[in-house]
C-alpha cells in the first residue's frame, strides 16, 4: 500500500461528525396521491445545527457530498451534491452531458424528518420530496 493510499484511506474513515445519511421520498402529488417510498434520493452531506447543508466543509470534503437517485424499474444513479453560484445541485454525469438537477433554494432547506424539499429534475419537472430519515453517517 502506498503512502497516498494510506492517507486517503485514513481521511475516508474520519469524516466530520455532522455528516448525515438522508433519505428523501416522493411526497403526495396528483399522479401519486399517497406518495412513493420507492422513488427518491439518498444524500450524504454534513448538516449544520439548523439542519441545513453545511457549506463550511465543501472545500475539504466535496468528494464526500454524495447522492443516489432511486426509481422503480431503473438503475440507481450515483453522483455528487455540488455547490455552484446558483446553489446546491445534484450532478450524476461527470462528463457533463446530462443537465444537473437542482433543489429549489436547497441552501435554505432544513433536512429534518417530516420537512419537504423541492427538486427540479433533468427534465425540468419539479417534484416535492419528504425527508424520511436523517441518520449519522
Amino acid at each position: 500500500m502506498t503512502t497516498t493510499s494510506k492517507k486517503r484511506s485514513s481521511k475516508e474513515t474520519h469524516l466530520p461528525e455532522n455528516f448525515r445519511h438522508i433519505r428523501l421520498e416522493l411526497a403526495r402529488e396528483p399522479s401519486n396521491p399517497d406518495g412513493r417510498a420507492d422513488y427518491g434520493y439518498l444524500l450524504w452531506v454534513p448538516l449544520n445545527t439548523q439542519g441545513k447543508i453545511d457549506e463550511a466543509y465543501w472545500k475539504d470534503y466535496r468528494d464526500y457530498y454524495r447522492v443516489l437517485k432511486f426509481r422503480p424499474g431503473q438503475p440507481s444513479e450515483i453522483g455528487h451534491v455540488i455547490h455552484s453560484v446558483s446553489g446546491w445541485k445534484l450532478h450524476y454525469d461527470i462528463a457533463g452531458k446530462d443537465p444537473d438537477e437542482a433543489g429549489f433554494h436547497l441552501e435554505d432547506e432544513r433536512f429534518v424528518p417530516g420537512e419537504y424539499i423541492s427538486i427540479r429534475d433533468s427534465d425540468k419537472n419539479t417534484h416535492v420530496y419528504k425527508v424520511s430519515t436523517v441518520e449519522r453517517y
